[in-house]
């Protein structure tokens, strides 16, 4: 008989995924906040758009920045760490051999089967540092351009999240009637957001529909009222 291909389909996007979920996430509810905040103390939906558009561009570029600063960061400790291994492995090999020895007894593998492993290891001390970055420190090795994509990822989705609840705001001319329709179509996209983000993650797409609506939709509230209390 034909060998059925097996094809393995693993998510691989988790980061770029985290990017949009947290652009998109505060780009719903903030503006959203802002607008329904600023509809019970004027008449005027322009005013609403134009208080909503500065505060899109200005949250997007901090959101942006600040996903920039974090992704530099970690690829500056990982790069710090892999510097401190390698002064590691050549200034305590035994040490190093041991830990080694330590991961895969963790796998119950017997000293039989560990140690021609380690010896191979030794005879490259750069998948000897690599292995050890991966199992004793849990860190893979980022992505150069990574600091820019997150950045870039998580202002254009602040913006996309950010406009929609104020497209209401452009159709009707009474702001109070606006914030019922923003209110509507905000949880309609959270729904659909959260559907979508549980399609890749691998969460049945109507739970995480649902999670990400409830979750959002409280996280907009909580900014609503503070947002009213001090309008």
């Amino acid at each position: 008989m034909p060998e059925t291909q097996h094809i393995e389909r693993h998510f691989s996007a988790s980061d770029t995924i985290r990017d949009i979920v947290i652009g998109m996430s505060d780009g719903l509810t903030v503006p959203f906040a802002l607008a329904a905040g600023l509809s019970g103390a004027v008449h005027s939906t322009g005013l609403i758009l134009t208080a909503g558009g500065a505060e899109i561009a200005a949250g997007s570029i901090a959101m942006g920045l600040g996903g920039y600063l974090a992704a530099k960061s970690d690829a500056d400790h990982y790069r710090a760490e892999l510097k401190r291994e390698y002064d590691e492995v050549e200034r305590f090999p035994e040490k190093e051999e041991e830990e080694v020895r330590e991961v895969f007894r963790e796998f119950n593998l017997d000293e039989a089967q560990i140690e021609p492993i380690v010896q191979k290891l030794r005879q490259s001390p750069d998948k000897w540092v690599d292995f050890m970055m991966r199992f004793e420190l849990g860190l893979e090795k980022p992505n150069q351009s990574r600091a820019w994509i997150s950045a870039i990822t998580i202002a254009v989705s602040y913006i996309v999240g950010g406009i929609i609840p104020l497209i209401p705001y452009f159709i009707v001319s009474v702001p109070s009637q606006g914030l019922v329709a923003s209110v509507i179509l905000t949880l309609i996209i959270l729904f659909i957001f959260g559907g979508v983000k549980g399609r890749f993650t691998g969460t049945p797409i109507v739970k995480s529909g649902f999670e990400t609506m409830i979750v959002g939709g409280l996280a907009a509230a909580a900014a609503f009222l503070l947002a009213r209390s001090f309008s």
